[in-house]
């Protein structure tokens, strides 16, 4: 029987690097996607013919609702830790099309801005270093048990919900990446977000800026190796003896990925650096030149809100899916990347 999976966001960063290896390896599946224009859709038929597109937007929760239905698999990447229609209408469609005998896998991709929680809501501090270090197998608990102001918690209690009331005929998994990098495989977006950010603002703006006393750390993973932990999930999910591994769905289906840490501080240095080196910002004593930021700084610069992000802590281990799953980590590390990161971005301004 042909294994049908519902994917949005194949456009986009982690879908489409997600997507590029799920096919490839499987080519047997029939996979039908979510993409907003038909314009969109015309570049990833070109590239992917035998795909089947659904045009529509995260609003469009009927049409969602009934591809979940008919989906075995649902891989959930397009704005998926913040949109509330789309994983109601994600929900609904699951329960309404499944049952004990042929249960549905909802795969939902989270984000680690969630665990900057005591940063941002409880301690009000910024650029200082957090102790805090989460823990996705033994501290799982804490993990789906986090407050409701806690960034993306709201669409993370419609999936546990999910997952716990409906056990028997959905199963839910909901994957937490950190500060993504390396060069996507997708139709799309190939480009991550945070430390290319920082890396466009450090070329734009010709310094490197350090919120507080930039100690704040935060987790890294390369998009490939993100990929590979989807990969497995979606094996589990067409493996009908582990349809009731509880360390796998519902209540303690939460999986950190994380290969490595920075310090944003020190990582803005090491760009700037880079950048120095490569004669695209000046320096002087052989340095680029640092600037501290408040907070209130950071977020009314030409970077946005994304640059709060560079002043908080959000640090946990991923456990589960190494012990759980098989996950081996095997690609470079963040710092080994920084060259390729600043020659890209610097491509890409034309700088």
């Amino acid at each position: 029987m042909t294994v049908k999976i519902f994917l949005t966001g194949v456009t986009g960063y982690i879908g489409g690097d997600t997507f590029y290896l799920l096919q490839h390896n499987h080519p047997d599946f029939q996979f039908t996607l979510l993409v907003r224009s038909e314009e969109k859709a015309k570049n990833v038929l070109s590239k992917y013919p035998a795909v089947r597109i659904v045009i529509g937007s995260l609003d469009d929760s009927e049409l969602i609702e009934r591809e979940a239905a008919t989906a075995d698999i649902v891989l959930h990447t397009a704005d998926s830790s913040d949109h509330v229609g789309s994983a109601n209408a994600i929900a609904k469609g699951l329960v309404r099309g499944h049952t004990p005998e042929r249960p549905g896998c909802w795969l939902h991709t989270g984000g680690t801005g969630i665990l900057t929680y005591f940063d941002s809501e409880v301690y009000k501090t910024f650029g200082e270093l957090g102790e805090k270090v989460f823990n996705d197998y033994d501290g799982v608990d804490e993990l789906v048990n986090l407050p409701s102001e806690a960034f993306h918690r709201n669409v993370d209690e419609i999936v546990l919900r999910t997952g716990i009331e409906h056990q028997a005929s959905v199963k839910t998994a909901i994957v937490c990446p950190p500060t993504i990098y390396g060069v996507g495989r997708g139709p799309g977006s190939g480009r991550g977000r945070q430390v290319y950010e920082l890396t466009s603002f450090i070329l734009k703006q010709k310094y490197c800026p350090s919120i507080g006393k930039g100690l704040s750390r935060w987790n890294n993973i390369h998009v490939r190796d993100l990929s590979e932990v989807f990969e497995l999930l979606v094996k589990a999910a067409l493996d009908s003896s582990r349809w009731t591994d509880s360390e796998i769905w519902g209540q303690k289906g939460y999986f950190l990925t994380e290969n490595g840490e920075h310090t944003w501080g020190d990582l803005s240095r090491a760009i700037g650096q880079e950048a120095a080196n490569k004669g695209l910002i000046k320096s002087e004593g052989g340095s680029p030149e640092v600037r501290d930021w408040s907070i209130e700084e950071a977020v009314k610069s030409p970077a946005g809100f994304e640059a709060a992000s560079w002043g908080m802590n959000s640090r946990g281990q991923a456990v589960r899916a190494r012990k759980v799953l098989g996950w081996v980590p095997k690609e470079c590390s963040l710092e080994a990347e920084i060259p390729t990161i600043v020659r890209d971005e610097a491509a890409r301004l034309g700088v």
